[in-house]
């Protein structure tokens, strides 16, 4: 399996050389595309209703669960990075830590995988999960990540949805009700405004 590993790795990981376009878009999906997970739902929470705000809770907690099961396995069973062991190219710093699952894969998908097993999110969701693509090709063409560093993160995340699906009805209750406290007292002036949802 780690042979096959390596194998996938080279075949997608950059030249010594590459090309500066390839390289600048790799960078681009490697680093910021992540971004659009916390985006979205800050501001699914700030302009939606009570029903969108607990869905965009679900999805949050669901991505704490499967980031704290990415740490625990990496703690576990650590995997060391393409550059760790000398293997490809490397043209994004990263600290030395274990590689498996990959983080960034992780928060990505099991955002996506929450908004997926809601109806009314399901477009989001298949677009997040499609904007995974792209990251999970930078972060091992740029050689910090194997291709099976992916498929954990997959693994990971589906099964944190799943959790959180199912576990749904005991915490966002008592969890939205807390968030809606402090959201109506952080966000007063804007709130009486209209600019945002009360």
């Amino acid at each position: 399996m780690e042979e096959l590993n390596h194998s996938l790795f080279l075949l997608i990981n950059a030249s010594t050389h590459p090309s500066p376009f390839l390289l600048h878009a790799a960078l681009a999906c490697a680093e910021w595309l992540i971004f659009l997970i916390p985006a979205g739902l800050l501001l699914g929470w700030l302009r939606g209703g009570e029903q969108t705000r607990k869905l965009m809770l679900e999805a949050a907690v669901c991505g704490i669960v499967a980031l704290s099961a990415s740490m625990l396995i990496g703690t576990l069973w650590p995997h060391p990075r393409p550059f760790m062991i000398g293997l490809g190219t490397n043209f994004l710093e990263h600290a030395a830590d274990s590689s498996f699952p990959s983080d960034h894969l992780t928060l990505q998908w099991s955002a996506a995988f929450s908004f997926l097993l809601h109806r009314r999110l399901r477009k989001f969701g298949l677009a997040l999960s499609l904007l995974g693509l792209p990251m999970a090709w930078a972060r091992i063409y740029l050689g910090v990540h194997f291709p099976l560093d992916m498929l954990g993160a997959v693994l990971v995340a589906a099964l944190s949805a799943g959790l959180c699906f199912g576990c749904a009805k005991w915490f966002i209750g008592p969890l939205f009700a807390a968030l809606s406290l402090i959201h109506r007292r952080l966000f007063a002036p804007w709130i009486r405004r209209g600019w945002i949802l009360k």
